[in-house]
């Protein structure tokens, strides 16, 4: 599944929306630039009327007092453009701020169905790449084009004021930036979006290679994976090569045009001056307004690129915000805690069906168990009856009502599923815990985790609970990353939990300590315990068999092992390992 990309009209409602929001930092900053740009102005104008002066005939006190003008314009510049810089990045650092955490929110409300069928590639793509290409351009770009348009109007107004007969030479390269830029703008788009996919893809084969570096080197797939990253490679390479190919035609497209401008001001103010048309201290303004717009204008194209690059993560990014719910909240509550399915049905991919018409009834306060070969589609169910994932067939109930028909919030108080796979977050152990409850106090962490017989291994941390843990902080085992998990889970309290082989990462006989400890924890509360270990099926109420996407057998342990079925082989086999 392809996460969306955000079209150009949108794109531009939502950059100026940001620009809306912030309008009056924005004034601020084109106010001090537009100032500054007048400022800098003083320099060739003081410079020509010199030269009208000198070679008119003129006084040291006449001199003396065009310096001290432009002393006084350079200091004046030098102050203003301190300010508007320092407003100019605080602007930016604002605007990013907003956009990051309107972006971190949209993609934490982003359906789990779809994150899981965009796969881990897109998702970094976005949140790395796109992002770190958009910061620079929302901190420098949006500033310094202002800057450069003030500047460019200002200095172009400036020397028609001073001879519009010299000015108009200053126009003779607009033709062929004009044509350069029309020739970059309608290929840069699809060229850098095509860059950006290729980067996404090459980053979703090296992190999936990476993270099942296990499984590539027990099934000998080494050299499928090389290759895989080498195509990927190649063609981040040709996608990289055609964004070059656009900037090798409008950067020197673009200086001819700058050295067009200033050759043509001095040879036609030139041929003018010596007509007697016009002075030779405007021909020195014009030809030195000219070299200074240069400045702004290459800065402006220079932003162009950068802007092209930018657009189209903001594109990316904007997409995710266009990403459809899996799902519509009805309105309707649940009256029971009552979790039934009928006729269930799911497909990852259509017509290719992993369940098919499963009825099961959940009765309130009962341990599950369901086993069954790898692949049987166990982990499908668990979610199915976690509501992670909308049926495409069938429905899963909560007192009558679908699961996917509740809101998310309230959803997530009813059922919560665990799986093997975890996440240990920067900040404190404590900070990790409530995640599942924010108000929780130290008494309430520590109840928890001693639920999961962690406890003495916390308190054996250099600082407790307040030990810095994540990235960079002091490593978890994948044993305790799956026991904070619990606790996790402990502390959310749900009256409904699905386990998906939640203690696989521990050795069995801390798996068999923490599930015994675990079992008051869970008194009362509805469990379904996807289980690979099959003493978890043995201390269950019963025990569901699920093969090629059916439930075979169900039933409690005793019963299923007399019947001498699927169930009784498996138990047979496992016994004897």
């Amino acid at each position: 599944m392809k996460l969306p990309i955000a079209d150009s009209a949108t794109v531009r409602a939502y950059a100026a929306h940001l620009l809306r929001t912030h309008r009056r930092p924005l004034t601020l900053i084109a106010v001090l630039h537009t100032l500054a740009a007048v400022a800098g102005l003083a320099g060739p104008w003081l410079l020509g009327n010199l030269v009208d002066g000198v070679t008119a005939g003129t006084t040291a006190t006449h001199v003396d007092v065009l310096i001290g003008i432009g002393l006084l314009a350079v200091l004046s510049q030098t102050v203003l453009i301190r300010f508007a810089q320092r407003v100019s990045m605080v602007f930016g650092e604002k605007v990013f701020a907003q956009l990051r955490e309107e972006f971190i929110e949209t993609l934490t409300a982003l359906p789990l169905s779809v994150v899981e069928r965009a796969g881990t590639g897109d998702l970094v793509a976005r949140t790395t790449n796109d992002v770190n290409r958009l910061q620079h351009a929302v901190r420098f770009g949006v500033p310094r084009v202002i800057v450069a348009v003030v500047t460019i109007a200002l200095t172009v107004l400036a020397s028609v004021l001073t001879s519009p007969r010299v000015a108009v030479a200053m126009f003779i390269g607009v033709p062929v930036m004009l044509v350069v830029c029309r020739w970059y703008l309608r290929r840069a788009t699809p060229a850098y979006q095509r860059e950006s996919a290729a980067y996404a893809a090459l980053n979703g084969t090296i992190t999936e290679s990476v993270e099942g570096a296990r499984t590539v080197d027990a099934l000998r797939l080494g050299s499928r994976r090389f290759a895989r990253v080498n195509e990927d490679l190649h063609e981040a390479f040709l996608a990289e090569k055609a964004t070059l190919r656009l900037r090798t035609v409008l950067f020197p497209g673009i200086d001819f045009a700058f050295v067009l401008a200033p050759v043509a001001v001095l040879l036609w103010g030139g041929y003018l001056a010596s007509q007697g048309q016009v002075s030779l201290g405007a021909v020195t303004t014009v030809v030195l307004y000219t070299y200074q717009v240069t400045g702004p204008v290459w800065e402006l194209i220079f932003w162009l690129d950068e802007i092209q690059v930018a657009a189209t993560s903001l594109a990316r990014i904007v997409g995710v915000r266009l990403v459809e719910q899996d799902r519509t909240e009805s309105g309707a509550t649940a009256q029971d805690e009552h979790i039934r399915a009928r006729g269930l049905r799911y497909a990852y991919r259509e017509g290719h069906d992993v369940l098919h018409g499963i009825d099961l009834d959940l009765h309130e306060g009962e341990r599950l168990a369901v086993v069954g070969p790898s692949g049987a589609g166990k982990s499908t169910l668990g979610r199915m009856l976690a509501g992670i994932h909308p049926p495409t067939g069938g429905t899963v109930t909560m007192g009558e009502v679908p699961l996917v028909d509740l809101p998310l919030g309230e959803l997530r108080g009813h059922v919560a599923l665990v799986t093997q796979e975890h996440h240990v977050f920067v900040g404190t152990l404590a900070d990790n815990l409530r995640l599942a409850q924010e108000d929780a106090d130290e008494v309430a962490l520590e109840r928890a985790l001693r639920a999961v017989d962690a406890w003495d291994w916390v308190e054996a941390l250099p600082d407790g609970l307040a030990t810095e843990v994540g990235s960079g902080g002091t490593a978890l085992s994948p044993a305790q990353a799956q026991q904070v998990a619990l606790a996790r889970l402990v502390l959310l309290d749900p009256h409904t939990l699905v386990l998906d082989e939640a203690t696989s990462l521990l050795d069995p006989r801390a798996a068999r300590h923490l599930e015994r400890s675990l079992s008051a924890v869970l008194e009362g509360r509805t469990v379904v315990a996807i289980a690979h270990r099959l003493h978890t099926a043995h201390d269950a109420d019963r025990v569901a068999v699920v093969d090629a996407g059916r439930i075979t057998e169900i039933g409690p342990h005793e019963e299923l092992v007399a019947a001498g079925g699927d169930y009784a082989a498996l138990w047979r086999s496992w016994q004897h390992e």
